[in-house]
């Protein structure tokens, strides 16, 4: 991994060591400790890539987007490119951790093959943060430390990048197939669950631009009822405060990790005047947006 700034934004980018020439990558916490110097860790970064982190040993907080989530063993943290992250390197904690190019996973034909989309809408449906029984524990660390070993076995890359790809599918279908088990678990229909990822999807394109429940549910063929229904099942939220913290993420993001004026962002996320982006944000943040900056700027 590389640290890298630009005028407005700081990120990690993906970054091998030395010669290695694969797109997929994966290393324990402890490498990574010996890999990277610990101010590296002490502010919040962007990664610019997809990143699996599966917790083994130790329990410690992980902050994604500025909420700190517990880990702990058997915690499966799914962490993609646009987050902001804080990494908690001081406590006593490891783990595997599988990185890999938003790309790698891009179909490399025309013809796309159902593994192929069903291994995206899995990697886009995964929540940041997943609880694995022992069971689906000890399957994903069996893939991810296969997948350690192959990558280290030296064959060429045409050969080994199919392979780890296809291992990346596999593990990205069982931690798809745990979450929705979970999912069913808490209550949620399925097909509420089916609704509410569609939805999840829609909106991850269309926040900016569209902030009302009923565009939304025209869209995806229900009524808002209905839709507020599956996101109450799944999320345990109404889809109009769904749609409000994810607008209110973009907004903490940005003003986290650019310099762009409280305007432009206000602007960049569908409001037509900067004084209505400050009142919406206050609802979510408790505090004005000048202020946040200055909490969470790095």
């Amino acid at each position: 991994m590389r640290k890298r700034q630009s005028d407005s934004i700081m990120r990690v980018a993906y970054q091998p060591p030395g010669e290695y020439g694969l797109d997929v990558e994966i290393f324990t916490v402890a490498d990574l400790r010996g890999r990277v110097d610990d101010a590296h860790f002490r502010v919040t970064q962007r990664i610019d890539f997809h990143m699996l982190i599966c917790v083994t040993d130790g329990h410690f907080d992980y902050t994604v987007d500025f909420a700190a989530i517990p880990c702990r063993p058997g915690s499966l943290l799914a962490l993609r490119p646009e987050q902001a992250l804080h990494f908690n390197m001081q406590a006593d904690w490891n783990g595997w951790v599988v990185i890999f190019r938003p790309e790698f996973l891009a179909p490399l034909q025309t013809t796309v093959r159902i593994d192929e989309l069903k291994a995206h809408a899995s990697l886009q449906a995964l929540p940041s943060h997943m609880a694995l029984d022992g069971e689906e524990h000890r399957a994903v660390l069996d893939t991810i430390t296969r997948m350690h070993t192959d990558s280290a076995s030296g064959w060429p890359s045409e050969e080994i990048h199919p392979l780890l790809r296809h291992q990346l599918y596999s593990l990205l279908l069982r931690l798809h197939l745990s979450h929705g088990r979970q999912a069913s678990q808490s209550g949620a229909s399925v097909a509420s669950l089916q609704r509410f990822r569609r939805f999840q999807q829609m909106l991850e394109v269309n926040f900016a631009s569209q902030h009302q429940v009923a565009a939304y549910a025209k869209a995806l063929g229900c009524s808002e009822r209905s839709l507020t229904r599956a996101t109450l099942e799944v999320a345990g939220v109404q889809a109009k405060t769904f749609i409000a913290a994810r607008i209110n993420l973009e907004a903490k993001r940005l003003l986290a990790q650019t310099a762009l004026p409280i305007a432009t962002i206000a602007e960049q996320l569908g409001f037509d005047e900067a004084a209505n982006f400050i009142k919406f944000f206050k609802r979510d943040a408790g505090c004005a947006p000048g202020e946040f900056r200055r909490r969470h700027s790095f």
